[in-house]
């Protein structure tokens, strides 16, 4: 019988890639409304634009066919189909759509009639569509996004943070879709009384506010004494105001025996530094005692604050100004000999924030706190992103004041109340008393223990703005939370947050939670459960699978995650006792090459190959055979070298998806940072994530030889590589930064698609050495010396190999010029280099004429006219860049080429300046040819011609 053709896919042939990156850029607006991250912090999320994009274009039959065009239909037809689609996309990317209900219902409408064309072929129902699974679903943004396409979400994850945010997002929300509130009404809430139809997750999103306000106000009589007012200065009048927030320091003792001191450990004394309205901390040393003192006085005036007195490599004394080593520093921590002292305090008033100074009594009413429900967990002694146990911080507890600890401990035993409250109104409001949720009940079991759910994540989501690893940002006047990067800080000074006043409360943490639901389909059910992706655990079989699997080595998600799940166990291992059955997050067979965790580097690696090897395997045994599988990887800039796109990382990853029996049929860079940021800027970053397109080997492939591998490199790379520059039609070209990973797919289908590459020893290729050959043949495509280019640029590209901008010896330069088949005399002629005093040196493009003309010169390299138009570029913009051009059509392709190999002989060499002028160029690219082409219509040259 012969075997089912599986109709290929649009994500396997082109996408809108720029749209999908500026969409997922602009979804990193921190103050975007609504968004379901809202819900809870989770590490390296996927925005949604990228995962509701990848899934369409997945689902989705390309119009193409797999000849390029379906019998009876031309390609010109299938193009303009295509763009169709992609149109779609890309209004389906942007964040203002995410609810648009007929945008949702046209996108589901095309993934319908793909499946019931693909059911014609396969005989399936087309009334069931298969059910899309991630195996790795951490933050969820897929399961969500399959969710708004009308597909049923199978999310999984090892982690229980991560799959108690999944059941948060896609499987409580079905649960009680259009349900009305019936908690009792928030009586400074005037918005719920205008909803007129409780529809979706409105009711739900209410019912998370109301009970919310419940437990605030009940712990607010429990402990609110503990949060005192300020007293503001006499020029606001003496009266009593709100506190916002207390800063506290680190203290430690001065080890100078003449000195003793009690010194606090201050990052900066500045609170504010805002024209108009600066505040520092001012510290007052008092030497005439022993040993001396310090106390500490707030201004609000426009004098420099002192600068800080704590860095990388130590202390400084204020009283005596010695200096104290960390490795001191160190010791008093391990030795339980760091204490804390008030710096500052933060009130909330009519004009704006003040800032008051520090009293005895506000630090006697904080230390008067004990807390008595807590976490007892430890830390781990090592791992990923952690660097507090070296200052004797071990426990998770440690990571809080006593206050913080009262407080959070308090918030976790009211929600016993609150659930009580939440089933008797249920009850009264006519629902069943049913069974629990764990249980799939529905009724008001089930509903009391969903809205403790997002009560206790909404707790959890504060305790990142409520420990001592905060940090108080001066610029904005307010707590940065503890995660800023995938890691646990030490922290000098840092703000507490008063949970019961101010900008950033409990209630604010509640509010951001009912928020998240917004957005999410609670139509369409869903699931998410406990699952190692390792471990064929199931019979799951005939899913559409795309996943964000862990990255190697890049975040520690288990270590990490405790911060939260040691917390959310004190209120959730009722709700569900097999999920937090354990005192931590399971670690041992969570997918990370964590170094620590298996006793060094190698066996980290060979741990992470096999265990993504096998979830691999599982994923193929699982998959839909119609559809391909998506896998994002997040590649780090610090994954190119010298040698081309590889890494531990990168290699290792690719190997388990070749072992695991996919062919990895295409690669698609999707850019979430922002290119404007300082980072990207001063390094050219890579693309965040790359999406690759796999498809299941057919059993009895093939071997073939290292030399068949190299030959079909050569014949079908320069084609993909040609199309990867070039576009298709509706999607701009691959950016510089992105063409290595991107042309990696090509190379990879090639290696993937056979059983075994074998080596002239028989033994088989491993990827590593695939990626060394995949990269040469990207580099002879792009390189002058591939005879695409004249002899002048074939010298300066290999001088500039050898010296860049810098001068070099006459005698070498006649030599090479000779071999490259010209002349130094000639390329200085072409006007490109600069000669005298037995030196050569090539000139930098800002040192190019200004008022050059191509069409008046006799001898113009490609080097020269590339390095002209960046000239052009950079002085006058992209209107001048393509008069230029209009000059010289011809030569527009090459210099574009060029363009590409010296950027990527550039980002090899860590020439991070020189790389971003010609990736600038090609960014600008379709802009300068398009003021060509209008320069050609204008001016006195007819159609240009040019089809970039």
């Amino acid at each position: 019988m012969a075997k089912i053709k599986a109709p290929k896919k649009l994500i396997e042939v082109a996408l809108p890639l720029d749209d999908i990156s500026t969409a997922s850029v602009s979804e990193k607006n921190p103050f975007l409304k609504g968004h379901p991250r809202s819900l809870h912090l989770w590490w390296a999320r996927r925005p949604l634009a990228a995962a509701r994009s990848i899934l369409f274009a997945q689902l989705v039959n390309d119009p193409g066919g797999r000849r390029g065009h379906y019998p009876g239909m031309s390609k010109e037809k299938a193009d303009t189909e295509r763009e169709r689609l992609f149109n779609i996309i890309r209004e389906l990317a942007k964040w203002e759509n995410i609810n648009n209900q007929e945008l949702l219902l046209e996108a589901r409408k095309e993934i319908v009639k793909s499946w019931e064309a693909t059911c014609k072929i396969t005989g399936e129902d087309p009334s069931t569509f298969p059910p899309i699974l991630d195996p790795f679903s951490g933050g969820h943004a897929i399961p969500i996004e399959a969710q708004r396409l009308g597909i049923e979400p199978l999310g999984a994850d090892l982690n229980p943070v991560a799959v108690t945010i999944g059941k948060a997002l896609i499987e409580v929300p079905p649960k009680f879709h259009d349900k009305e509130p019936l908690g009792p009404t928030i009586e400074s809430d005037k918005q719920s009384n205008l909803i007129d139809k409780w529809t979706g997750t409105k009711g739900l999103s209410e019912d998370i506010k109301r009970y919310g306000a419940l437990l605030s106000k009940l712990a607010k009589k429990k402990i609110g004494q503990y949060y005192p007012s300020a007293k503001l200065p006499e020029a606001y009048g003496s009266v009593d105001a709100d506190v916002m927030a207390w800063i506290w320091a680190k203290t430690i003792h001065c080890q100078n025996p003449a000195c003793g001191a009690e010194v606090p450990l201050v990052r900066s004394f500045e609170l504010s530094v805002k024209k108009g309205k600066k505040a520092r901390i001012e510290a007052i040393v008092q030497r005439d005692v022993a040993p001396p003192s310090i106390s500490f006085t707030v201004y609000m005036d426009d004098k420099e604050a002192r600068p800080g007195n704590i860095s990388r490599t130590g202390a400084r004394c204020l009283c005596c100004e010695s200096l104290i080593p960390l490795k001191q520093v160190r010791e008093d921590g391990r030795n339980g000999k760091i204490g804390k002292r008030l710096l500052a305090i933060v009130c909330e008033s009519k004009k704006g924030r003040l800032y008051v100074s520090p009293n005895s009594n506000q630090e006697l009413i904080a230390e008067s706190a004990i807390p008595q429900t807590y976490p007892s967990s430890s830390l781990p002694s090592q791992a990923l992103g952690f660097r507090v146990q070296q200052y004797g911080i071990l426990s998770h507890y440690q990571l809080f004041t006593n206050r913080q600890l009262l407080a959070l401990g308090t918030f976790f035993e009211l929600l016993d109340e609150i659930r009580t409250r939440v089933v008797s109104d249920a009850l009264a409001h006519g629902l069943d008393k049913g069974s629990a949720l764990h249980s799939g009940g529905t009724g008001a079991e089930a509903y009391a223990d969903s809205i403790v759910l997002y009560l206790a994540l909404s707790i959890s989501q504060y305790t990142r703005y409520h420990c001592i690893n905060t940090v108080w940002n001066k610029k904005n006047q307010n707590i940065a939370h503890a995660f800023g990067r995938q890691a646990i800080p030490m922290t000098w000074d840092f703000p507490e947050s008063n949970p019961f006043s101010g900008p950033l409360t409990l209630n604010t943490a509640v509010q951001w939670v009912a928020s998240s639901l917004k957005h999410v389909n609670s139509s369409i059910p869903g699931s998410s459960s406990q699952r190692d992706a390792a471990k064929n655990s199931d019979a799951l079989k005939n899913v559409v699978i795309s996943t964000d699997p862990p990255y190697y080595d890049n975040v520690g998600y288990a270590d990490l995650s405790d911060f939260f799940y040691v917390w959310l166990r004190l209120g959730l291992k009722k709700i569900f006792p097999s999920l937090y059955a354990t005192i931590t997050v399971p670690k041992s067979d969570e997918l990370v090459a964590e170094p620590f965790r298996h006793s060094g580097k190698q066996n980290a690696e060979d741990f992470f190959l096999n265990g993504m090897t096998n979830a691999m395997h599982n994923m193929v045994e699982m998959s839909h055979p119609m559809f391909p599988i998506t896998i994002y990887y997040a590649f780090k800039q610090s994954e190119t070298s010298a040698a081309g796109t590889a890494s531990s990382g990168w290699e290792t990853f690719l190997e388990a998806v070749v072992s695991a029996g996919l062919i990895i049929t295409g690669t698609w860079p999707i850019n979430t940072e922002d290119a404007t940021r300082l980072r990207s800027q001063n390094s050219n970053a890579l693309a965040s994530s790359i999406v690759l397109v796999c498809r299941k080997r057919e059993s009895g492939s093939e071997h073939i030889s290292r030399r068949d591998f190299q030959r079909q490199l050569r014949e079908e790379m320069p084609e993909a590589l040609e199309t990867m520059i070039g576009g298709e039609k509706g999607q701009t070209p691959i950016a510089p930064v992105d063409l290595a990973q991107s042309a990696i797919g090509p190379g990879m289908a090639i290696f993937s698609n056979y059983e075994a590459v074998l080596n002239q020893d028989g033994s088989r290729m491993s990827v590593h050495d695939a990626l060394i050959l995949i990269n040469r043949a990207i580099t002879d495509y792009l390189s002058p010396e591939s005879g695409n280019f004249d002899a002048d640029t074939q010298f300066c590209s290999s001088w500039f190999d050898q010296y860049s901008w810098s001068t070099g010896p006459f005698g070498e330069a006649d030599t090479l010029a000779r071999a490259k088949g010209t002349s130094v005399d000639g390329v200085r002629e072409a006007g490109v280099v600069e000669t005298g005093g037995g030196k050569v040196r090539l000139l930098k493009w800002a040192e190019y004429e200004a008022d050059w003309d191509p069409t008046k010169d006799n001898r113009t390299p490609v080097w020269e006219a590339c390095h002209q138009m960046i000239r052009s570029l950079n002085n006058q913009g992209e209107s001048a860049a393509g008069e230029l051009l209009a000059k010289m059509p011809e030569k527009g392709e090459p210099i574009r080429q060029l363009a590409y190999h010296l950027y990527t002989l550039c980002e090899r060499k860590k020439w991070a300046e020189d790389a971003r002028a010609y990736n600038e160029l090609i960014g600008s690219w379709h802009a300068i040819v398009t003021a060509s082409h209008e320069v050609g219509h204008s001016g006195s040259q007819a159609e240009l011609g040019l089809d970039f």
